[in-house]
């Protein structure tokens, strides 16, 4: 982990000496397939999508070297998936501190090594991912383009001077970046802009999933909060994806009343410790989840979403 990582920054002794020691004991599932499939039979799981780990975002490098370090992550993440085709598709990352290079390598990632989507962070650098200076709209009007998979991850929240006890960074800091993220999303317009973009927000889309109408009620009452979308927030929000990593049932009952049964994934943000060990026990525990509802959400809805098709 990085020292230039929000949640090694803001985090006290114990937290840091949680975490080593959680490296430490699964270090062989991050970095190996046997037990990853071992546990991925244990959970009735016939295939996984894996993404770098967050902790691989080099975004605080210079743009070249993030460039040639998201190149060697993609790669691996490509080879792992050539060894055991059956059970893995990939995800790559860019580097986001440099749009003109974050292009070149989604390309190369999607085209060329044929991973099914994009792992992003929530924030650069601290920045905002709408925010002008660091000039993204060529990454996302590529990505349109694509239609590409981009998958939003936090890596706590960047401004968590507040949320070092308890791993309250992660706990609370990673939904709270991503609603950030999100609603910046949303109501800068990139959504509106790109439809095309697969959008998925992690840990069940954060803390918008679950307080949208706050938005559409400022939407409508201030004109500080209409300065560029035409409609609702909560019309955009529901064109995200969002995964299952909720940990009770009724959250998730109602990530699918609010996005609909064909925009949940299935999310176990396995190996670490805030992962769900049961994902597909979960779902099962929905009440009133209709047969058609859970085989969408186990793995019918990420079947289509990551089938790679012929793009320019």
């Amino acid at each position: 982990m990085s020292k230039h990582d929000p949640s090694v920054i803001y985090a006290n002794e114990l937290t840091r000496e949680t975490n080593v020691a959680q490296m430490k004991d699964r270090a062989s599932k991050l970095t190996g397939t046997d037990e990853r499939l071992q546990d991925m039979d244990r959970m009735g799981i016939d295939i996984q999508a894996i993404s770098p780990a967050p902790f691989q975002y080099f975004y605080f490098v210079e743009a070249e070297r993030g460039a040639a370090l998201a190149r060697e992550v993609n790669e691996g993440i490509a080879r792992l998936v050539a060894d055991t085709p059956a059970r893995f598709v990939g995800m790559g990352s860019v580097p986001l501190q440099n749009a003109e290079l974050a292009v070149q390598e989604m390309d190369h990632a999607i085209k060329v090594l044929g991973l099914r989507g994009i792992e992003i962070n929530t924030n650069v650098n601290g920045r905002n991912l709408t925010d002008p200076q660091l000039g993204l709209e060529p990454f996302f009007a590529r990505a349109n383009e694509l239609g590409a998979v981009l998958f939003l991850h936090p890596v706590g929240f960047s401004e968590g001077a507040r949320l070092t006890n308890h791993y309250f960074n992660n706990v609370i800091g990673n939904p709270l970046d991503t609603t950030i993220a999100v609603s910046h999303l949303i109501f800068d317009g990139v959504v509106d802009r790109y439809p095309k973009i697969k959008f998925i927000a992690a840990h069940g889309g954060g803390y918008v999933s679950h307080y949208w109408a706050r938005m559409d009620h400022a939407w409508r009452a201030r004109p500080d909060c209409r300065t560029v979308i035409r409609r609702a927030p909560s019309t955009y929000l529901k064109k995200f994806y969002v995964d299952t990593v909720v940990f009770a049932p009724e959250m998730l009952r109602h990530l699918v009343d609010t996005f609909g049964a064909e925009r949940v994934l299935l999310g176990s943000d396995y190996p670490y410790d805030m992962g769900e060990e049961d994902p597909r026990g979960l779902i099962g525990a929905v009440k009133g989840l209709s047969r058609a509802d859970r085989s969408l959400i186990e793995g019918g809805n990420a079947a289509k979403l990551f089938t790679v098709k012929q793009s320019r």
